[in-house]
């Protein structure tokens, strides 16, 4: 059976390097190994058992947290990783750990290491490694003070995901369903999802694809060609829809494509300067428009043993969206609340939908007043701050309009070709002439043609522009 979500504090790194072979014919040493480390760790019956070691075999990943050798500080190894720990899921072994940055040789880039932290953030376990060449530089201040803020951006963000991890992790020992799956494992009858390496299921409710390729010179941006399943997506940090199918995705060094789901619900604890993996007193839940959606949030008390009848608590959220409103809500919570904050202060981000005066807020059935409602319209979302609930505690949140449709869906292609156009290695004369011309170039009454861009530049805007 998969292992429980949280681990022991005490845990044993096995880097069995000496060869497959035993006395006993058929046994491999390394699988031997971690059986019996895995098992000795846990023979108080105090902590979960936790090793970090090398693939012992099919059947292994019921023991280590595994991590996948001495890679190369290379771009072709980290495109490789989405691909490797994607497909690692078809044999069980979900929880890789990689040598985030690379672990020797190579060339050592700012942008390769930025991408990589970024990548780290999206991949199973996040561990900052290298060997000890003094020129291996790991630390995210070593780079200078851009690539130190994406870094620990990156860092911040992998922190406040931990609600959602925990969660996925709960998911994989009661089903056996890694946080990281292909995209084929939702829709195994579509070609596309097997033509679509760089990108993954992370969790439920997310697909990330990281870049993993160094950006263009010409268009200063990276690019990152992905499919999505069929229906609603949106850009998970900037609330951008995009429609089911293939997209090329552009983004200077900040950017990491991630993609929530129509009706996703994804909890976030708050950014810290450093560590701490107490169930957090705040949480801010993002939900995205278009989809009816259920989220269970699973949280323990960290050191139960037998996680199936021992300390943990789940918090249930649920939204219904019709063409006129969205509803959202939080039940009590079940099983030993006690283990969860007496008061817990939540946020709730909703995306994807039009500004609205009619928002109705209670608790335990009773009207209340939130703490503050914003409505951002560049991000089209609504953030309503709804204060510290009691786990007993139940909240309703009721957003409705007199208009059509609730959905917001601003054409952002404007917004989104001055930023590329800013990227651009290209004389501004000519960005400003673009840039002058949006409107005649959306509405297809120009081509691109005309303003002498070279192909990779003349391509990225009619992607964008969706022109030919």
């Amino acid at each position: 059976m998969p292992r429980g979500p949280r681990f022991a504090q005490l845990a044993d790194w096995l880097d069995w390097q000496q060869g497959t072979q035993t006395k006993i014919q058929g046994l491999d040493p390394l699988g031997w190994l971690n059986h019996l480390h895995f098992y000795d760790l846990g023979r108080d019956g105090s902590k979960r058992p936790f090793i970090f070691s090398r693939w012992g075999g099919l059947g292994n990943h019921r023991y280590p947290i595994g991590f996948s050798g001495d890679t190369v500080v290379s771009w072709e190894s980290l495109a490789f990783l989405p691909y490797f720990t994607a497909t690692a899921a078809n044999v069980g072994y979900g929880w890789w750990s990689h040598d985030i940055g690379g672990h020797m040789w190579g060339i050592e880039e700012a942008e390769l290491y930025a991408r990589w932290v970024q990548y780290g953030a999206f991949s199973p376990i996040l561990r900052l490694h290298s060997s000890n060449n003094p020129y291996s530089e790991r630390c995210p201040w070593g780079w200078g003070v851009a690539v130190e803020q994406i870094a620990r951006d990156a860092l911040q963000l992998r922190h406040a995901l931990i609600p959602y991890i925990y969660t996925m992790a709960w998911r994989n020992a009661q089903e056996g369903l890694p946080l990281i799956t292909p995209l084929y494992y939702s829709h195994p009858n579509a070609d596309d999802a097997y033509e679509c390496p760089q990108a993954y299921w992370f969790g439920s409710e997310l697909i990330a694809a990281p870049f993993t390729a160094p950006a263009s010179s010409e268009l200063g941006l990276s690019r990152q060609p992905i499919w999505l399943p069929e229906g609603d997506w949106f850009n998970f940090f900037t609330g951008a829809y995009f429609a089911g199918g293939w997209h090329v995705v552009y983004g200077d060094l900040s950017a990491i494509p991630v993609f929530a789901k129509a009706g996703a619900i994804v909890p976030l604890g708050p950014n810290v300067g450093w560590g701490g993996v107490a169930n957090p007193d705040t949480l801010t839940v993002h939900v995205f428009a278009g989809a009816d959606n259920r989220y269970a949030l699973y949280e323990d008390d960290g050191e139960t043993t037998d996680y199936q009848t021992g300390r943990s608590a789940l918090t249930v959220f649920e939204q219904h969206w019709g063409q006129q409103s969205v509803s959202f809500s939080i039940a009590p919570a079940t099983g030993d609340t006690a283990l969860l904050p007496a008061r817990r202060t939540y946020n709730l981000v909703l995306h994807g939908i039009m500004e609205s005066e009619h928002i109705t807020l209670l608790i335990n059935g009773q009207p209340a007043t939130a703490t503050a409602v914003q409505y951002d319209a560049q991000a089209e979302t609504l953030t309503v701050a709804v204060g510290a609930l009691t786990p007993a505690d139940a909240l309703y949140l009721l957003v409705a309009t007199d208009q059509p449709s609730l959905r917001a869906n601003r054409d952002r292609r404007a917004d989104t070709v001055r930023e590329m156009l800013r990227a651009f290695k290209l004389d501004t004369r000519i960005k400003a002439e673009i840039d002058y011309d949006l409107p005649r170039l959306l509405n297809g009454e120009i081509a691109l043609l005309r303003y002498g861009l070279s192909d990779a530049q003349r391509s990225a805007l009619a992607q964008v522009l969706g022109v030919v």
